[in-house]
């Protein structure tokens, strides 16, 4: 594992996935520090406040009020400063045609959202893992789901 210190967002309107997410994090060796928004809306304009120190990787789930995860993947990846940041979609769907429309909308990775911590725990860290390597580089679509 890189020992890299990451910058992670993570976007989710569930309090108990973004407690549990960070739980998981903590419980990793390796450094990082997390930051969370509950919407859209919040992702976008924290986004907008970061552009000169914007995070390692994004986290973005894809239900979230004001503004859905579908349409921030879009604006991130239409706008010039904030298109090289590395999206992770992280959801409880796991529907092909969904998947398929967010590989083409550039996002990095998927990660369905496991209910087994252990689980949790594995994901992050390849995600992390994948990310540090990868940086913005978009992996083959069969390599684009991130299982545990």
């Amino acid at each position: 594992m890189p020992t890299k210190n990451y910058n992670i967002l993570l976007a989710d309107d569930d309090e108990d996935d973004r407690m549990f997410f960070k739980e998981a994090l903590s419980e990793l060796s390796i450094s990082a520090s997390l930051d969370t928004v509950g919407n859209g809306e919040e992702l976008m304009n924290f986004l907008e406040d970061n552009k000169i120190n914007l995070p390692h990787v994004l986290f973005l789930d894809l239900n979230m009020p004001r503004k859905t995860g579908f349409e921030c993947l879009s604006e991130i990846k239409q706008d010039v400063k904030l298109r090289r940041l590395p999206v992770i979609i992280y959801s409880t769907s796991l529907n092909p045609e969904v998947m398929e429309l967010l590989y083409n909308k550039g996002a990095q990775h998927y990660i369905r959202k496991p209910a087994e911590f252990a689980k949790l725990k594995s994901v992050i860290n390849k995600a992390l893992s994948l990310s540090g390597k990868n940086k913005i580089v978009q992996p083959p679509k069969e390599n684009f789901v991130i299982q545990p």
